[in-house]
């Protein structure tokens, strides 16, 4: 006799915060919905991230399937990281987030940047 499996659901906000929480994974696909972007590139747009922590949260981000690392074969090498498109799917939800941290900031006298430089930051 087979024994039947259970399904176990999930929620879908845990399987999110899971895939893209944190404080540095957003950042990361902020940073890229502008375009490909160099190691490098990403350490200085996201300061106070370790060059430890970014090399881990980029690997995490790939293998969720969330961005492309392409290597280069040459000396130097060369790698740049780019969205997948499941990543930039991701777009209208981080937009989103902008637009409520502005809404929080405004509601608590919090200096932030005005919706005109997010839009003017709004990758393209």
């Amino acid at each position: 006799m087979m024994k039947s499996q259970q399904k176990t659901a999930v929620c879908p906000m845990d399987v999110m915060l899971a895939i893209v929480g944190g404080k540095w994974k957003p950042l990361i696909v902020w940073y890229l919905l502008s375009g490909t972007k160099r190691f490098g590139e990403l350490r200085r747009l996201i300061p106070g991230v370790t060059q430890q922590m970014l090399t881990l949260q980029l690997r995490e981000l790939e293998q969720a399937g969330i961005l492309h690392r392409q290597i280069y074969a040459q000396v130097p090498p060369k790698v740049e990281y780019s969205l997948t498109e499941l990543g930039r799917s991701l777009e209208p939800v981080l937009y989103q987030m902008a637009a409520w941290g502005m809404w929080y900031c405004e509601q608590n006298g919090i200096e932030h940047w005005t919706g005109h430089e997010v839009e003017e930051r709004r990758p393209v």
